[in-house]
């Protein structure tokens, strides 16, 4: 249970970096935020062991969600270019 309330506090602050990095313009932070929460879960299934690189757990937790939040605001701006390009066409 503590494991899932610390990913869901690191995958907020990673949502909300990962907004600015991506440049997602969501219109919203909460948006980014659930995208970071979302995010960090899906980044400590694929990358856990992936980003082991420091000694200390919650350097690594933040990189593997922030990773994850990335991951995933890339593929919704994906998915939205596409629905707008799409929209537009037909």
């Amino acid at each position: 249970m503590e494991e899932i309330i610390i990913i869901c506090i690191i995958g907020a602050i990673a949502g909300w970096v990962a907004g600015v990095i991506v440049n997602s313009y969501s219109g919203s932070i909460l948006l980014d935020i659930v995208i970071g929460i979302v995010g960090g879960f899906v980044g400590y299934k694929l990358f856990s062991n992936l980003f082991n690189l420091t000694s200390n757990p919650w350097v690594n937790k933040t990189l593997t969600a922030t990773a994850g939040a990335i991951v995933l605001a890339l593929i919704l701006k994906l998915l939205r270019i596409l629905f707008k390009q799409r929209r537009t066409i037909g």
